[in-house]
């Protein structure tokens, strides 16, 4: 999972969303930890279930990483409270458990869905690539 993160920060640029599903334990923060690497960005990179929301500033010329989770939430309004689209610009913005709240934050955004495999340590991905700002990117290349 930290291989495709770092790997899908490749492709990432300031005012991306990512929307991030899957069963707990299934490497969704994991995921994040690749794409904060990629983005060289001030870590560490944990679960932001009880903080809700990190800022994550770059070490570089690069944009900053939001990394917040949305399990906790009840709904839009409290998702409206995060003000995620403040910042949504100039970061690359990734939401674990952002399922049904989020996706209004953005009309191009990647729906990245984690499965565990039975008794394996390897994951399945299903990635969606929404709004043309994905239109010339192949999903099967971000999976690579």
């Amino acid at each position: 999972m930290r291989a495709f993160g770092a790997r899908l920060a490749a492709q990432l640029r300031a005012g991306d969303l990512i929307v991030l599903s899957g069963p707990l334990g299934a490497g969704k923060t994991t995921l994040v930890q690749g794409i904060a690497e990629g983005l060289k960005v001030r870590g560490p990179i944990t679960s932001p279930t009880f903080v809700i929301a990190r800022v994550h500033p770059s070490l570089g010329q690069g944009p900053a990483l939001v990394h917040a989770d949305a399990y906790r939430l009840g709904g839009d309004l409290e998702v409206d409270d995060l003000d995620l689209d403040a910042s949504l610009e100039e970061s690359v913005t990734v939401v674990e458990w952002g399922e049904g709240l989020v996706e209004g934050l953005a009309d191009d955004r990647l729906e990245i869905h984690i499965d565990r495999e039975a008794g394996d340590e390897a994951r399945l991905l299903t990635v969606r690539a929404v709004g043309p700002r994905w239109a010339d990117t192949p999903v099967d290349r971000l999976e690579g």
